[in-house]
């Protein structure tokens, strides 16, 4: 067997920006995957189905605007009201706020949309603000 000396030399500059280069590459990739990870549901998402705020929709009449606020706690709903109320809108469809009052009180009292009743009078109305509250009721969804 013949043994050949084999001499290596490394120069310590390159030495010095392979390993800068390796540092940062494994920053970038842990930086990556913290990014990426999904992350742990919030507390609210825990506790509640609604995250507590107050909630709109907007409803169109004719050339006018209705808003429907809906507003909730972790837990329940609390209320349900119309904002934005022209007097125009009041004298032109004067079915809109017994309307209103009588669907947000069942959905306060049943802290649902489902099975809500009404009267035939006012059916069509009726849907258009349950379809409103359903609306409010998505955004203020946990999930």
């Amino acid at each position: 067997m013949s043994a050949k000396t084999k001499i290596v030399v490394l120069h310590m500059k390159e030495m010095i920006y392979t390993l800068i280069f390796a540092g940062l590459g494994i920053l970038l990739i842990l930086l990556l995957i913290f990014m990426f990870l999904p992350k742990q549901k919030d507390k609210a998402a825990e506790t509640g189905k609604y995250v507590a705020g107050v909630y709109t929709s907007s409803i169109q009449f004719n050339d006018s605007t209705i808003d429907v606020q809906v507003a909730v706690d972790e837990n329940e709903i609390t209320s349900v009201s119309l904002v934005n109320l022209d007097e125009t809108v009041t004298t032109m469809y004067p079915l809109m706020e017994p309307a209103v009052k009588n669907i947000a009180d069942q959905i306060v009292a049943k802290q649902s949309t489902e099975n809500i009743s009404y009267s035939e009078d006012n059916q069509y109305t009726s849907m258009v603000i349950l379809n409103a509250v359903n609306d409010a009721l998505q955004k203020a969804d946990v999930e």
